[in-house]
């Protein structure tokens, strides 16, 4: 991220809105933060090249699409080798179940939030798909029985 310059209160007040509503529309933006749609645009516009802005998405529901499970899988490795690092984030980058993937620091060295169809297709990928992989040395899953907060983002402040 090269930053253009130092984010201002304005700024702030840019990136919480879209950040809760990514397809409101520039002129309701530039209402709602106090500018005229031109400088408002230029502005997010900035804030996209400078790498602060990564993206848009919509939120879709996971139970909706045929993907109400949710596991969190903590894998350690047998080597901590860079390559063997890269080379396993390159494996379960491949797999479109994989949701997210994070190094940890610690006994623990990859924490993996994943969906599955059923148990019997998250049974089938963990012994086909992550407990096989190369360099794998143990997989502990724990399956979500509850979500009582799920935010994206981070929190916007100035």
């Amino acid at each position: 991220m090269s930053r253009i310059h130092q984010l201002d209160q304005i700024d702030y007040d840019i990136l919480g809105h879209l950040q809760a509503d990514g397809r409101m529309t520039n002129v309701d933006l530039a209402q709602k933060v106090g500018l005229t749609a031109p400088p408002c645009l230029r502005r997010v516009r900035a804030l996209e090249e400078a790498g602060v802005i990564k993206g848009y998405h919509a939120d879709l529901s996971p139970e909706a699409l045929g993907w109400p499970i949710t596991v969190f899988a903590m894998v350690s490795l047998r080597s901590q080798a860079e390559s063997d690092l890269k080379a396993f984030e390159a494996h379960v980058a491949a797999l479109p179940q994989v949701r997210e993937c994070h190094m940890l620091n610690g006994e623990i060295d990859f924490i993996l939030k994943l969906v599955a169809r059923d148990l019997p297709s998250f049974q089938a990928f963990l012994t086909g798909e992550l407990t096989s992989a190369p360099n794998v040395a143990s997989v502990k899953t724990s399956l979500t029985i509850r979500t009582s907060k799920s935010e994206i983002g981070v929190p916007v402040h100035g």
